[in-house]
């Protein structure tokens, strides 16, 4: 794979128009710009993220969650092709520079295909036809399908959503870029290769879209023909998906401040764990000469540093070529063990309060009732 070939404003569903376009924004910008202004983005509002919304207490939605994971996945390519530049001075002047704009949009999108509740609706639609009404489909439907519904992703939805012709809509779906759909797609493989994880990035009815996006990038493919469809991620992936690691985290324990899951005292020492002795004393006395008291505001400030930490570690594994299958695994050992540590305590503090817990049952029960209507039409 080669840079020159990996970003390619080519657009899904109008390549025939590639030679024709011109705008004074970059084709990029101009992915983004569609996706804000989409019915699906906007609907993101009304889904969680970890805890049910609370009414009084702002905390984070799927929305705002994509707008925070779009601002740092731009920060990470704009930081990357800097650095990328000056080590490699042939790809300056050329689409390459525009990396962060497309890690931006792709975290505007990453979301969009989860069904309702999230990770918990997609257990519970895999579910409902592994385990409930809809076992009977299975010897009326195609292997490929079956796998499909059977491991049901909202990662290979939002490539569905995205690249789809929908009735009455024009060929290409939302006609995107090449490089945003390819950075949005995390686990660039068939279903029946989803294996005891789940995860996959297509659905069989976009599989011949993924592989002409992959085949015009040049992205590897590692299965032999005739196997199911087994990719190499597109570079971009690794920095959407650390922008999504660290907000979702991160985020969570401020979210957990709020709603006074966390003390103070807990929420502090939790972010200011990616840092040394010295950077901590030099924090704390920062907030001390500016008068910050406020103890929302102090984790406010945690918070920013700690995302700063993450995002300049990031930019410094992919720059050294340690992106492996999981960037934010490749981040220095104090770094690596913060991270681990704030997973945990969101496992057991929050992820299994009753409030949430409850919310998970209710997803099963209400997921199950509309599949079943669904399926009676």
């Amino acid at each position: 794979m080669n840079w020159r070939q990996l970003i390619s404003n080519k657009r899904f569903g109008q390549e025939e128009r590639h030679p024709l376009r011109h705008d004074d924004r970059s084709e990029f910008k101009r992915d983004g710009d569609r996706l804000i202004y989409s019915a699906p983005f906007r609907r993101l509002q009304n889904k969680t993220q970890v805890f049910p919304l609370p009414g009084s207490i702002f905390v984070h939605n799927r929305l705002t969650h994509s707008i925070e994971v779009s601002s740092l996945g731009k920060s990470l390519g704009d930081d990357v092709a800097r650095r990328l530049i000056d080590k490699h001075p042939e790809l300056r002047n050329t689409l390459f520079e525009e990396i962060g704009s497309i890690v931006q949009t792709a975290g505007l999108a990453h979301d969009m295909g989860n069904p309702p509740f999230g990770h918990s609706g997609e257990k519970a639609i895999q579910t409902f036809f592994t385990e409930d009404c809809g076992k009977f489909l299975k010897d009326e439907v195609s292997d490929a399908f079956w796998d499909d519904i059977t491991h049901f992703e909202g990662n290979a939805n939002a490539f569905r959503l995205l690249t789809h012709q929908f009735l009455g809509r024009r060929p290409g779906g939302f006609v995107m870029t090449y490089s945003t759909l390819a950075a949005v797609v995390k686990y660039p493989r068939a279903s029946s290769l989803a294996g005891g994880h789940g995860k996959f990035g297509f659905f069989t009815s976009e599989a011949a879209a993924y592989e002409k996006i992959a085949s015009e990038l040049g992205i590897k493919r590692l299965s032999a023909t005739g196997e199911p469809l087994l990719y190499a991620r597109h570079p971009l992936v690794y920095l959407m998906e650390a922008a999504d690691d660290i907000c979702y985290e991160i985020m969570d324990i401020e979210d957990s401040h709020k709603l006074r899951i966390l003390t103070f005292d807990e929420t502090r020492d939790l972010l200011l764990g990616f840092f040394d002795e010295e950077a901590r004393k030099d924090i704390l006395e920062r907030l001390a000469d500016d008068g910050v008291t406020d103890e929302n505001e102090q984790v406010v400030y945690f918070r920013a540093c700690a995302v700063g930490k993450l995002e300049h570690e990031c930019v410094e594994a992919f720059v050294a070529n340690r992106a492996k299958w999981v960037l934010i695994d490749q981040l220095r050992m104090t770094e690596q063990e913060a991270h681990r540590y704030i997973e945990k305590q969101a496992m057991d503090r929050c992820v299994t309060r009753r409030a949430v817990a409850e919310s998970i049952l209710a997803v099963f029960v209400y997921l199950d009732a509309v599949l079943y209507v669904l399926l009676h039409l």
